[in-house]
């Protein structure tokens, strides 16, 4: 999920590896505590694969010796991305893989939206279901059946806001691929300049 995550990022456009952390920790909470020995390994690894390219810019100051290193995603990191995007399989709504795939849902297609919230929404309502079984089959002192409780009340939420997100995206207009509606259209998207990167 880390190399779908930066094959997202760098789908808005190129970015120094710096950025590229700031922007995955500030996006997506599962990586908040991503650290650089984390990043470039996985950087080194797309490069290995040919879905990302480097630039290497020559030292800003005199007498530095660091190069800016630029990553971007090459076409080939693009059908990387967009066969993971298409995944709907029972691993896509895990805990920490569903908080990925959801933050690039903008770049995803409303059936694999529905079906990825769906399967979430199951996978949580059987979790439910488990705890209050498991309630029932035990008893608890009051320290244990409070941290019970919260576990349920935060299961519960989460179900309800999915019925939510199901519900709006069942609701929303179908926007044609390519259209200008498209949040994948380039115009959503435009090419990075030497004045906005």
């Amino acid at each position: 999920m880390l190399e779908f995550a930066v094959l997202g990022l760098l789908h808005q456009s190129p970015l120094h590896g710096y950025e590229l952390r700031r922007r995955l920790n500030a996006r997506l909470g599962a990586f908040r505590a991503l650290s650089f020995g984390t990043l470039y390994p996985c950087l080194a690894s797309l490069q290995g694969q040919e879905l990302v390219s480097v630039d290497r810019d020559e030292p800003r100051a005199a007498g530095s010796r660091r190069q800016r290193i630029t990553y971007t995603i090459t076409e080939a990191g693009r059908e990387a991305f967009a066969a993971i995007a298409g995944r709907t399989d029972p691993s896509s709504w895990a805990d920490d893989a569903f908080d990925v795939r959801l933050a690039f849902f903008a770049r995803t297609e409303r059936e694999v939206r529905l079906r990825l919230l769906e399967g979430r929404r199951a996978r949580l309502a059987e979790q439910l279901g488990a705890m209050r079984a498991a309630e029932q089959g035990e008893r608890l002192d009051r320290w244990t059946a409070a941290l019970h409780s919260h576990g349920e009340d935060a299961t519960e939420r989460a179900v309800a806001w999915l019925d939510e997100l199901i519900d709006a995206e069942r609701r929303a207009p179908q926007v044609r691929p390519g259209s200008l509606s498209d949040p994948a259209h380039p115009a959503f998207n435009p090419p990075p300049t030497k004045e906005n990167p």
